[in-house]
């Protein structure tokens, strides 16, 4: 059955017949969306660890204290078509990364293709090379445990914007996007991966974004990836914006949903059952209206606190355009208290889409990881990687690290993995934002020391280079 499914897989390919191939080292993907002004492109750069609704790009595994992770890597600038979906791993015992692998060569440029990842309780990676609207969303399956060698096509389904958590004790629970009415929100649940509920609606009105999380992601001894029920631990969480008439330059409000049974029924924050699928901007699903307030609203990522309470971090706008007009944006985090939402401002930045990730650690300690200091390409997506943390859940915030300095291109959308270890805490793309460039890979660890992934490799296995920065 594996070789079947490996030929049906090179055959999807065409002649390229590029699945499973090692290349020559971490190069990410250019993209844009441009639009008819002075800025030029609504949002650009290096994306290879585009976008903030791809989730999770990277799993941390105990078992074999290794980081797994995929991108959008590229087949090279000015070559019609060359999105490649990347997997990668880096072994923390060593200190080396593995060559990356080609899982599959999807046939475009888009980077709304990128991959996601997880693990299952037998080690098996299973990623899911997303859409773009249409049909052609693909599962894989790596053919020996614990490894980025080689993977095989499992199936073709219908989804964008990927989210994909595994517990070892019930299966997959996947969230997505299907282009329905609008950008709407479903849910799918499998215990093998390979026969899969009927897709279910949750959200849809108009059209929206999310980002999901699960409380269960919490290092510990017994659980690791392959997750183990404990309180808040089968917890999933969905935050996202809403598109007013299905306008997506007009993202507004936040809204949070969650389900401690695999999707089976979702409530808000609060516990209050709700009537799924939402269908109407004005729910109990809803957390704020910033309709109201004249803002637009780009979700960057979920986390949650000890009690399982889930706090959203996102990016406040007056408008959709690149530059100045519209002035600085507004970092902020949404904190359920129990009672109610608590919003707190974290800093300004110059773009919408400079998107990060949130943290809060087994101490209390909250940090952000994002391009929130002005890079080299202004009011353009991305710039300088600033770490900053809070003592006080979210009320101030310090600079504890600018992660990179001096840059010749934007730094964009840093991903933290599902289960992070310190070592591997936060992975991103470089790219120039105003015309097509190469892009490089980064991680950094929780300290703030910053690794390049080698841009060319000759062993199977290298270390990164140690980021010197200006």
């Amino acid at each position: 059955m594996a070789r079947i499914l490996a030929f049906l897989g090179a055959l999807l390919l065409g002649a390229s017949g590029s699945a499973n191939q090692k290349v020559s080292g971490y190069q990410g993907i250019w993209y844009f969306i441009g639009q008819k002004d002075a800025y030029r492109y609504k949002y650009s750069g290096g994306l290879g660890t585009y976008c903030a609704d791809h989730v999770p790009m990277a799993v941390y595994s105990p078992e074999v204290h290794k980081t797994f992770f995929v991108y959008g890597g590229t087949k090279g600038l000015g070559v019609d078509k060359p999105l490649l979906e990347m997997a990668g791993s880096y072994d923390h015992t060593t200190g080396m990364v593995s060559r990356p692998t080609i899982i599959m060569e999807k046939g475009t440029g888009d980077a709304h293709h990128n991959p996601v990842l997880t693990i299952d309780k037998d080690g098996y990676l299973w990623v899911f090379c997303a859409a773009h609207g249409g049909k052609d969303g693909f599962i894989y399956k790596s053919r020996e445990p614990y490894s980025t060698d080689n993977f095989d096509l499992v199936m073709q389904r219908e989804f964008s914007y990927p989210q994909a958590w595994y517990f070892k004790d019930y299966g997959f629970v996947f969230l997505f996007t299907k282009y329905t009415k609008g950008r709407e929100l479903y849910v799918s649940t499998s215990k093998d991966g390979v026969k899969w509920t009927e897709d279910r609606k949750f959200a849809g009105f108009d059209g929206h974004y999310q980002v999901t999380w699960t409380s269960g992601v919490l290092r510990d001894a017994s659980g690791g990836v392959a997750l183990s029920p404990r309180t808040h631990g089968h917890k999933i969480g969905s935050a996202y914006n809403w598109h007013p008439g299905g306008n997506l330059d007009a993202r507004t409000n936040i809204y949070y949903e969650e389900t401690n049974d695999f999707g089976a029924t979702f409530t808000n924050a609060a516990g209050q059952k709700l009537d799924t699928p939402i269908s109407e901007p004005h729910s109990p699903a809803l957390i704020h209206d910033y309709q109201k307030e004249g803002w637009m609203c780009y979700i960057n990522d979920l986390a949650y606190d000890k009690d399982g309470r889930p706090v959203i971090f996102y990016n406040l706008s007056k408008g959709f355009e690149s530059g100045p007009t519209n002035g600085m944006k507004i970092c902020m985090t949404a904190r359920w208290t129990g009672k109610e939402w608590e919003m707190n401002k974290v800093t300004e930045t110059d773009h919408n889409y400079d998107m990060g990730s949130l943290y809060i650690e087994s101490d209390g300690t909250w940090r952000i990881i994002a391009p929130t200091q002005t890079g080299p390409q202004a009011w353009l997506a991305g710039g300088e990687m600033v770490m900053r943390t809070s003592a006080d859940q979210g009320k101030t915030w310090k600079v504890v690290k600018q992660l990179t300095s001096g840059s010749a291109m934007n730094h964009t959308y840093a991903r933290k993995p599902a289960n992070a270890d310190d070592d591997f805490y936060a992975f991103w793309a470089d790219g120039n934002a105003s015309e097509p460039s190469i892009s490089h890979l980064y991680f950094t660890n929780k300290a703030g020391d910053v690794r390049v992934l080698p841009f060319t490799m000759t062993r199977d296995a290298e270390m990164p280079h140690v980021y010197r920065g200006k």
